[in-house]
């Protein structure tokens, strides 16, 4: 019988992508995506440890698991990503009922590991300290019919001394170029309207191939792929963030006019701390040359307050360069210690009254300069990609919701007309919309449609259908009969047939 699997994500983007890579290999390996999560024969937790308490939570979900482990001997549970690669053996010791532990480095041992796990009737934890098979090459479910994720590098060459992931992500490695172009150009085959390129650090892109151009000249390259409107990017560093970067944003038509720069702190002595190999007045000066070149762009930023050692002086130092910044959005974060980093064993540990303290008072002051900035695009016609999951009153509202080119969030009511058949506005379609209101965090538009273009990412959205992923199976291990192979097939057909394993049921 053919078995289910839900997968519970944690943490980036990178780690959503993993899982849309996870799903991908054991869908090619026969299973399928159960109706009901909590009915699943397969339950894959893939982790962080990044967030404060990530292993609590874990092992929290895990315990709540084991009833119905008990009550139903076949079920498995495996435990992925930056969690499972620190923690290692620590899993199975805390959670003996657990079936597979696997790291960041060979996600595509899974299908493999579940299996050996049930043949052997043992745990299996498989760690590699290096990158076996890049992630972007094995099959995906894409989660969405309009927009996907493409890696273009994984791991990290800093050493920011508040940060775990270099030590579970390991150092950076680059895709070829023509690599992220065939699936940028298979998504736009797909009927995909926007990419975004990830990697811990978007624009270092090339260093490992030798060329320190690469990033922009990947930008310039991503723009000309027919079928793709919108290209964004996350997340740059400072230090490597270069003009001919910039230019490649004005120049590239499809780029959206969007920047996630993490600053993390304001303070110079905070930054030489953290390791961060910029200071304030350099950062300032690359988002002056941004907005000297791209006026309308909308600047996002993360921000740590409390870090150790940190003083009243230099947390006013953060307050000003956010003045200064006026950044659209601020991804804020008090700081706790990770075990496993410089940080954690660093004297001058603020208490934490001091530190929420100050994380008020930073909410406050970017909330009102956000809200500043929504409200001046009161009057303004924007085009809303419209989406799915981003607006949790939309059912109530009658409204429905999407990004604009910058990022935003925009909540808008598509009027009467959009809702008769043949013209309904669909996630994947493209609205042009009027702002009649901002708030801090979105923006609404309730006077009805510009403009409204039916896309080809809609129609899949209609017909249930997602962009694929990996174009071969790579020999996985598959449940139930193989596919009927016509006889005049050929071998091509023949060898796209799944391996069948004797015995699997």
């Amino acid at each position: 019988m053919t078995r289910s699997y839900a997968i519970r994500t944690y943490g980036c983007q990178m780690n959503v992508h993993d899982s849309e890579r996870m799903a991908g290999l054991l869908e090619s390996a026969g299973y399928e995506r159960a109706a009901d999560p909590d009915d699943a024969d397969v339950v894959v937790f893939n982790t962080c440890a990044v967030r404060e308490n990530a292993d609590n939570k874990l092992y929290g979900n895990l315990g709540r698991l084991r009833p119905a482990k008990t009550a139903r001997p076949g079920m498995q549970i495996a435990v992925g990503g930056c969690l499972a690669q620190k923690d290692r053996d620590t899993i199975v010791k805390k959670a003996p009922w657990v079936d597979v532990v696997f790291g960041t480095h060979n996600v595509h041992a899974l299908p493999a590991l579940l299996e050996r796990a049930r043949h052997n009737e043992a745990a299996e934890v498989e760690i590699l300290e290096s990158l076996e098979v890049f992630p972007s090459t094995l099959p995906a479910r894409r989660e969405s019919a309009y927009a996907g994720w493409v890696s273009i590098s994984v791991g990290c060459n800093n050493t920011c001394t508040f940060c775990i992931v270099p030590s579970l992500r390991g150092k950076e490695k680059d895709r070829r170029p023509g690599d992220v172009l065939a699936e940028v150009s298979a998504l736009a085959a797909d009927g995909v309207l926007e990419v975004t390129l990830l990697g811990q650090n978007v624009n270092s892109y090339g260093a490992e191939f030798g060329d320190r151009g690469a990033f922009a000249k990947l930008l310039r390259a991503c723009g000309e792929v027919d079928g793709i409107e919108r290209l964004r990017f996350t997340s740059p560093h400072p230090r490597d963030f270069t003009s001919d970067v910039i230019a490649a944003m004005a120049e590239t038509p499809v780029v959206c006019p969007q920047l996630h720069m993490p600053l993390q702190s304001g303070s110079d002595a905070v930054l030489k701390a953290m390791r961060r190999s910029y200071r304030s007045a350099r950062f300032l000066t690359i988002l002056d040359e941004v907005r000297e070149s791209i006026p309308d762009a909308a600047i996002s930023t993360d921000i740590i307050v409390g870090f150790p050692g940190e003083t009243e002086e230099d947390f006013q130092a953060t307050l000003d360069v956010v003045r200064q910044a006026r950044f659209a959005q601020a991804f804020t974060f008090q700081y706790s210690p990770r075990p496993g980093t410089p940080a954690a064993s660093m004297p001058d540990q603020l208490p934490k009254a001091v530190v929420q303290e100050r994380y008020d008072r930073l909410i406050e002051l970017q909330e009102q300069i956000s809200w500043e900035q929504n409200r001046a695009l009161v009057g303004r016609e924007v085009e809303v990609l419209v989406s799915t999951g981003e607006g949790r009153k939309d059912s109530a509202t009658r409204r429905m919701s999407g990004r604009a080119r910058d990022g935003r969030l925009v909540h808008f009511a598509p009027g009467e007309d959009s809702e008769v058949a043949g013209n309904a506005v669909r996630p994947g379609d493209l609205v042009v919309v009027t702002i009649g209101y901002g708030a801090p965090h979105h923006l609404v538009a309730d006077g009805g449609l510009v403009a409204h273009r039916r896309t080809r990412a809609g129609d899949a959205y209609e017909a249930g259908t997602r962009p694929g992923g990996a174009p071969t199976g790579l020999g996985l291990p598959g449940f139930g009969a193989p596919a009927s192979v016509a006889a005049d097939a050929g071998c091509s057909a023949a060898a796209a047939a799944p391996v069948v394993m004797e015995g699997v049921r």
